[in-house]
């Protein structure tokens, strides 16, 4: 393999979901690539999933090569870390580093696929954090995180948990949606970043002001480049007043206020095209005023083939665009083309940053 193939940081998700079945099936599937042809390698795997996570998986895919999953002793000094690492890839096996659950221990532990558990959103959590200590450790290029319930986060553990977005943002000291971080989308022919995150549609349309949307674009500047256009509020973004008057009074100054900093900004446009008029090239990236607008513009034009990255983060984090599946779970069906599309779209973005 060569030596520039950085290590992705695959994270379990929920224990009960699909995330442990899509993150070893992705790891071994680069496994078999690099033995095809060890020139073509593009990446390294590095699982953070507790070892009663697969079990479940061993019966439902039987023609996995299981006994080539390699735990990893959980070493403090980044170094030795991993140099552990790369014995186990030069060996042309995957290496699992286990998180620290509370309160099960490892030999107590049982997931059920399909019934999410207090102790699953332990591991899910667990497994969050330690994935993020290692790529800020330097161990891993990237954080490749699988679906999690954040219900069940919030139902377990914390009562504000609303996704990754803002708890890996908090996490990195980050404390203002919009002017430290967003939430983005990159989907082939269309990018789309989000003013808020996961809160109720009166609390985003409250949430939509001038100096939110301007933090918004500043931010969206500083970590992407190209024309970003400012979805429209109202139908036809007011259509001059007569349809609202919140694009005209709040959008449109943050627009010119953001053209003056330099920043290549246009809008409001009416959000009934706009995002048709993105995917034929007329800007490089919208900014949706709230989850709905973007998401479902996104997940129209590419369910599965979207990647979910964290703007702002002092590391590359990108995701799957979808849940964690509990229908499917443990039944060895679930499918991998988002994550394959994630790997790959991660993959452009530390090229481009390199």
């Amino acid at each position: 393999m060569p030596d520039e193939a950085p290590t992705l940081v695959l994270t379990q998700g929920d224990p009960a979901g699909i995330g442990p079945e899509i993150i070893v099936r992705m790891a071994f599937e680069e496994l078999a690539q690099r033995e095809r042809d060890s020139r073509a390698a593009r990446w390294r795997p590095l699982l953070v999933a507790e070892r009663a996570a697969f079990e479940p998986l061993r019966a439902a895919l039987p023609d996995l090569p299981w006994q080539r999953l390699q735990t990893v002793k959980t070493i403090d000094d980044p170094l030795a870390l991993t140099a552990a690492l790369d014995a186990v890839h030069t060996a042309g096996d995957v290496p699992v580093v286990e998180p620290e659950v509370e309160p099960t221990s490892p030999d107590a532990r049982h997931v059920v696929p399909g019934k999410p558990s207090a102790a699953d959103a332990h591991g899910a959590l667990a497994a969050l954090d330690r994935g993020v200590a290692l790529v800020r450790g330097g161990v891993g290029a990237a954080l490749v995180t699988a679906p999690l319930s954040k219900a069940e986060i919030a139902r377990h553990l914390l009562p504000d948990f609303r996704g990754h977005t803002d708890y890996l943002a908090e996490g990195a000291g980050l404390t203002r949606y919009g002017r430290d971080y967003l939430m983005a989308f990159l989907a082939p022919r269309l990018k789309v970043a989000l003013l808020s995150t996961h809160i109720p549609l009166r609390a985003a349309l409250d949430a939509v002001t001038v100096d939110a949307v301007l933090d918004a674009l500043r931010c969206l500047h500083r970590n992407a480049t190209g024309r970003i256009a400012v979805a429209g509020l109202d139908p036809h973004a007011g259509e001059g007043g007569l349809l609202g008057s919140a694009d005209a009074e709040i959008l449109a100054p943050a627009v010119a206020r953001a053209r003056a900093e330099g920043i290549d900004a246009h809008g409001p446009e009416s959000a009934d095209s706009l995002f048709a008029r993105t995917v034929r090239g007329a800007f490089d990236w919208v900014l949706a005023l709230y989850h709905d607008q973007g998401l479902i513009a996104v997940k129209t034009a590419a369910f599965g083939d979207a990647t979910n990255w964290t703007l702002g983060l002092p590391y590359l984090r990108t995701s799957v665009d979808h849940g964690t599946a509990y229908d499917l779970a443990g039944t060895g069906t679930a499918r991998i083309d988002s994550l394959r599309a994630v790997v790959a779209t991660t993959l452009e973005q530390l090229a481009e940053s390199s």
